[in-house]
């Protein structure tokens, strides 16, 4: 199995394992992108309600360079109120173990009102002058290889979440 099918599997076992697990609700569109271009994907969960038919969802799986993931969640842990402060409802930020595979990736979803709202969010996010230190950090000194972004739609028998 290729790396990258491990990785989107995971992602998918991540997403339904949160969903069956938990209650709930983009990064800086900084000059990182995925190479592969977006990933369709869309995760089906077992529940009796309907669910919202705008939102979604943002799964960001950023792969850090190799030993810098402490410091990348420092950073994100300083940037939270930041993103909740836009609007940005991150539901839970996640550092897989156990996997050398994965000792170098930062996960963190995002839960949006609309597609819409999440590009306003992020662009708000992005403007706000104290996010500049963030990407000043990152120039300065790259704690980031690259990030895997995807939006997913709940489909219409997922729960709904808050």
């Amino acid at each position: 199995m290729s790396s990258e099918l491990i990785r989107h599997t995971w992602a998918a076992t991540l997403g339904l394992l949160f969903f069956a697990s938990s209650s709930g609700a983009a990064p800086s569109r900084v000059p990182l992108s995925n190479e592969h271009g977006s990933i369709p994907l869309t995760l089906a969960f077992a529940t009796d309600a309907k669910a919202d038919s705008g939102r979604v969802f943002e799964l960001n799986i950023y792969h850090a360079v190799p030993g810098k993931v402490a410091a990348l969640e420092a950073r994100f842990r300083d940037a939270a109120k930041l993103q909740a402060k836009h609007g940005l409802n991150v539901i839970g930020y996640w550092v897989p173990y156990g996997d050398p595979a994965w000792q170098d990736t930062f996960i963190y979803l995002v839960a949006h009102a609309s597609r819409r709202e999440a590009e306003k969010n992020w662009k708000a996010f992005h403007e706000d002058p104290r996010f500049q230190k963030y990407a000043q950090a990152e120039q300065a000194e790259p704690l980031i290889e690259r990030v895997d972004t995807v939006y997913m739609r709940p489909t219409d028998y997922s729960r709904r979440r808050p």
